[in-house]
């Protein structure tokens, strides 16, 4: 499920992620330099409340088993948020990237997948869909932000 997206806008890879329950109208991915090999590739910023760019999460460089295209994945996470937010990025031709939700499968219970998933699907609570994140004309709605400010990235 497609969840946001990041342009490449005057150097700067910027964009937003809205759910149900999360609305993150600015964030941006700043290239992490570094000479370890675990080390991810970006750190996932967002502009918070008070209106400072902080971290919220990271990204990893990964490849398809099936292709072997390459993607970003990571997770979003903050103490406001119940568990992490599992993502997967991937490239648009407009140098940007997709924001894809990505379910923790069962197999990561027994060692496989990304990451680990704490309760079964079944668990779960049923709380519906909720209202859409897209506005009329297809936009993600409360994606806009004071154009004329510069992020730290």
């Amino acid at each position: 499920m497609n969840i946001g997206e990041i342009r490449s806008v005057n150097g700067r890879l910027t964009g937003a992620i809205a759910t149900r329950t999360i609305d993150l109208p600015r964030i941006g991915l700043r290239k992490v330099e570094s000479m370890s090999d675990r080390a991810p590739a970006y750190e996932i910023l967002a502009l918070n409340v008070a209106r400072r760019w902080v971290q919220i999460g990271a990204l990893w460089e990964a490849f398809s088993k099936k292709t072997g295209e390459a993607f970003l994945a990571g997770s979003v996470d903050d103490p406001g948020l119940p568990e992490p937010l599992p993502v997967a990025l991937f490239p648009t031709e407009d140098g940007g990237y997709t924001i894809a939700w990505r379910r923790e499968t069962m197999r990561s219970e027994f060692a496989g997948g990304f990451g680990g998933m704490q309760r079964s699907y079944d668990e779960r609570g049923q709380e519906g869909f909720g209202g859409s994140t897209a506005g009329a004309d297809g936009a993600l709605m409360g994606a806009g932000a004071d154009e004329g400010e510069e992020p730290l990235f």
